[in-house]
């Protein structure tokens, strides 16, 4: 099985699906096959790698809900290694329909954790959450084996991070043993701001190794690469943002790694 990372902050506006998408690219070019999937009803992660709504036939929420095939929802980007399961607005009803589901909280791992995917070849897969600790972000986490947590730069940046790290803890303890956080990794960094300063040395003072070394930068290519439809990877390689994320796929591969051992 690949392995399953959900990328999760319930803070809106942290680089999340930024992160989905380049981290995404960054370890294709490491020559891992990817497939992220699109668990926002907003479906930036869906238009930020070049999928229409209109060519969005199937979705996650017909994954989650309508059972359909796996093979059926996975849309191929431009980006060679990287496949997509796309969301629409469809998707933000799906939290009440799947209240009165007897599996609500297994669905996604249901769909995701079958033979078809093993069969698929990709070696992970990366599950762009929602901003909320929702019944969708229940089940990422019941699905994952692990979460990665963008979080900006910025003041009350670890003001959040308890609530999430107690719904991890809960879903380990409930549902998804081995579920761990894979790291927290720190966005939108601005190296001339005392507070990005600040808000890294509180970080790492009070989460240890838990957080990456990797720190992606507040970059304008990173902003400008999803108007392309395109990761920054691909928009310009050579740039700032470019340059962490690439440096955080390898990170995340490492660590990996390591763990296996």
């Amino acid at each position: 099985m690949p392995r399953i990372i959900a990328i999760a902050n319930q803070k809106g506006g942290v680089g999340k699906t930024t992160t989905a998408i380049n981290l995404g690219a960054g370890m294709v070019e490491n020559g891992a096959r990817v497939l992220l999937v699109d668990l926002d009803p907003q479906g930036n992660a869906s238009t930020g790698l070049g999928i229409l709504p209109a060519d969005r036939e199937y979705t996650t929420f017909d994954l989650l809900l309508e059972d359909a095939e796996l093979a059926d929802v996975i849309n191929k980007t431009a980006t060679d290694g990287l496949w997509i399961v796309p969301a629409t607005t469809d998707l933000s009803s799906a939290d009440i329909e799947m209240a009165a589901h007897e599996r609500r909280s297994y669905l996604l791992r249901d769909a995701l954790r079958d033979k078809e995917l093993e069969a698929s070849g990709f070696d992970y897969v990366l599950i762009d959450c929602p901003p909320s600790l929702s019944l969708l972000t229940i089940n990422a986490m019941v699905a994952a084996d692990s979460v990665l947590v963008p979080l900006q730069s910025e003041f009350f940046a670890l003001e959040g991070l308890s609530q999430l790290m107690l719904t991890v803890r809960q879903v380990r303890e409930t549902a998804n043993p081995d579920l761990r956080i894979e790291g927290i990794v720190l966005t939108m960094f601005d190296g001339r701001n005392n507070l990005s300063q600040h808000v890294e040395s509180d970080a790492r003072e009070t989460l240890g190794e838990l957080v990456f070394e990797t720190i992606v930068p507040r970059n304008v290519r990173v902003s400008e690469a999803p108007s392309f439809a395109m990761s920054v990877l691909d928009y310009d390689e050579h740039s700032k943002g470019s340059l962490a994320y690439r440096a955080l796929a390898q990170e995340v591969v490492d660590r990996y790694k390591s763990a296996t051992r």
